[in-house]
C-alpha cells in the first residue's frame, strides 16, 4: 500500500480544547499520527512518501474561496490583534444561528471565526493552515494514485477532516480530506464514488457537501447523534435531497453497541455501496470505535479492525483510506494499520 504522509502535521499542535464546559489538553494531538506512521513502517506494509502540493483551485472543488481565504490568513489576523496572541490558540466564541445572516462576512475577527466554525473545541494554531493544506495534498495525491494503478492508498495525516464542511471547521477538522479525495476521483473519470465513514462520530461535513448530489454515495456508521457529537446531523432519515435522494445512508448505533451490531451495520453499508454503482471508494478511517477510546462508547477490539479491512477489500473497489479520529493514542497505530493490513491481505 502506498501511504502519503503529512510531514507538517505536527505544526498543528493545540494547547487546549473546550470539552464539556472546561479547558482540557487536546485529545487530537501529533502523537496520533506519529504512532500510525511508526506502526505502518514497522510492519513494512508499503512505501511512505510525501505528497506533491496541489493548487488552491483543487480545494475550491469542495471548499468556498472565502472560507479558504479565512483559514490562510486567520493566524496572522489573530496575532495582529495583540502580540500576546502568538502564545495562545484562537477559539470562536460567537456564532450565527437561525434567523441570522451568513452571506455578509463581518469585519470583526471573532465574528468571522464564528461564521466559519461549528464549535469551541477546535483550536486554530500557528501551524493549522500548513498542516491542513498538506493533509489535503495527501488526500488528493492518494486519490490520483488509484488512477495510476494502485489498488489501495492511504492519506496518513492530521488534523482529520470529515466534520469540516464547504465553509466551516469544527470537530478538530479544517479541510475535508475524504471529500477532496472523492471529488478528485470524479475529476479523474469515475462516474460515481462511494464514501464509507466508520468513525465513531458522524461525518457531518462530508454529508453536507454531497447531500444533494448523486455522483457520490455517502454511508456512515456512527454513534446516535441524539447523544453524541456532532448532535445535529447523522439521523437515519437523512437519505439525500434533490438529485441526491437515496444516495445518503446513515446507520446510527446506540452507545455500548456490541461488535456484532457494528458489523451488521457495516454489512448494510457495504450492500448499499455495492448496489450504488460506485467505481471507487474513499474510507474515512476513524478508529475511535475501539473499546479503549476515551471519547467513545463502542466496543471494537484491535482484532476487529483486521476484519473491517478484509470486508472493505471484498467490495473489490480501488480504495483511498483517509485517517480520521481515534484518541487511544497507545493503540491507534495498531488499530489503523490492522485495517490496512486486513485490506491488503484479503484474498
Amino acid at each position: 500500500m502506498l501511504a502519503f504522509y503529512n510531514e507538517h502535521h505536527a505544526q498543528h499542535r493545540g494547547q487546549h480544547e473546550m470539552f464539556r464546559g472546561e479547558l482540557v489538553p487536546c485529545f487530537e494531538k501529533p502523537e496520533r499520527a506519529d504512532m500510525v506512521v511508526a506502526e505502518f513502517a514497522r510492519r513494512g506494509l508499503g512505501k511512505i512518501v510525501t505528497p506533491h502540493g496541489v493548487p488552491l483551485v483543487s480545494l475550491e472543488r469542495i471548499h468556498t474561496p472565502r472560507y479558504l481565504h479565512f483559514l490562510r490568513t486567520a493566524w496572522s489576523e489573530w496575532t495582529a490583534l495583540d502580540p500576546a496572541n502568538a502564545g495562545r490558540d484562537a477559539f470562536p466564541s460567537v456564532w450565527p444561528i437561525r434567523g441570522m445572516r451568513f452571506d455578509i462576512e463581518p469585519d470583526n475577527f471573532a465574528a468571522r471565526m464564528g461564521l466559519y466554525s461549528m464549535d469551541s473545541g477546535t483550536p486554530l494554531t500557528a501551524g493549522t493552515w500548513i498542516a491542513a493544506k498538506t493533509g489535503a495534498d495527501c488526500a488528493v495525491n492518494a486519490a490520483h494514485a488509484l488512477r495510476l494503478g494502485e489498488r489501495g492508498t492511504f492519506a496518513l495525516t492530521r488534523p482529520p477532516g470529515h466534520h469540516a464542511g464547504a465553509d466551516f471547521f469544527g470537530g478538530y477538522c479544517f479541510l475535508n480530506n475524504a471529500a477532496l479525495a472523492a471529488q478528485h476521483l470524479l475529476d479523474d473519470g469515475a462516474a460515481r464514488v462511494g464514501i464509507l465513514d466508520i468513525d465513531y462520530h458522524h461525518g457531518n461535513g462530508t454529508q453536507s457537501i454531497f447531500y444533494s448530489r448523486n455522483d457520490v454515495v455517502f454511508t456512515s456508521i456512527h454513534a446516535d447523534p441524539r447523544a453524541e457529537y456532532p448532535f445535529y446531523l447523522g439521523h437515519a432519515d437523512e437519505t439525500g435531497d434533490g438529485a441526491g435522494a437515496g444516495f445518503n445512508m446513515n446507520l446510527p448505533l446506540p452507545a455500548g453497541s456490541s461488535s456484532a451490531h457494528w458489523f451488521a451495520a457495516l454489512e448494510t453499508a457495504c450492500i448499499k455501496l455495492t448496489s450504488s454503482g460506485a467505481e471507487a471508494l474513499v474510507v474515512s478511517l476513524g478508529v475511535d470505535t475501539f473499546a479503549g477510546d476515551p471519547l467513545s462508547h463502542f466496543s471494537l477490539t484491535s482484532a476487529d479492525f483486521l476484519r473491517i479491512g478484509e470486508r472493505i477489500a471484498h467490495l473489490g473497489l480501488p480504495t483511498v483510506f483517509v485517517l480520521e479520529g481515534g484518541y487511544a493514542v497507545a493503540e491507534i497505530g495498531i488499530n489503523v494499520v490492522n485495517v490496512l493490513e486486513g485490506f491488503e491481505t484479503a484474498a
